[in-house]
């Protein structure tokens, strides 16, 4: 079974790392015949749509390495028999962040290549999304629940308990030798 699963984590992996090495080069070559076709004033590029252009190229290119790499399977050069199936590239996490940079990064250099330099505007999703993550998983929780847990304890009131901590409470009273009890500090 595990067998299978390495098989199967190293097929998609494949695949994404082609689809990556292909993302890089083709939204450039689309941008350009946007360019080309609807915008030909903006041709040739103005330094500031360049200077753009590099600063945003740059972080999806080192995120493109970074995925490529550790994505990458390793096979026995005369077998072909699979060593190592790389780190899945569909978990969830640092690498779905990294995939997000990599498609808005894509979608602005198209779009701009067809509507205009204003759709670079886009990219600013990145930052605002990385703040309210900041702030959901860490300001947040650091600075507000103390003052609503602090609260709770001057009320000196019990938060409502699941029906799982029902059960076992009552299991408790009971003298059920299954669940331990323990002994809070107040």
């Amino acid at each position: 079974m595990a067998n299978a699963s390495a098989k199967r984590i190293a097929s998609q992996n494949e695949a994404t790392v082609k689809n990556i090495k292909l993302g890089m080069i083709l939204p450039t070559i689309v941008s350009l015949l946007l360019r080309l076709l609807f915008r030909r004033d903006s041709l040739p590029p103005s330094k500031g749509s360049l200077t753009l252009y590099i600063v945003t190229f740059l972080p999806a290119f080192f995120l493109s390495n970074y995925l490529i790499k550790v994505g990458s399977t390793r096979r026995d050069p005369t077998t072909g028999t699979l060593i190592s199936y790389g780190e899945d590239l569909n978990q969830p996490g640092v690498t779905e962040w990294c995939f997000d940079v990599l498609y808005v990064t894509w979608t602005c250099q198209v779009g701009s290549g067809a509507f205009g330099e204003w759709f670079w505007w886009l990219y600013m999703v990145i930052p605002l999304y990385a703040m309210y993550k900041l702030w959901t998983s860490v300001i947040f929780p650091i600075f507000f629940s103390r003052s609503a847990t602090s609260e709770r304890v001057e009320g000196d009131t019990e938060p409502a308990s699941s029906k799982k901590q029902e059960k076992l409470r009552k299991r408790s009273e009971r003298g059920d030798p299954r669940v331990q009890t323990q002994v809070r500090k107040k």
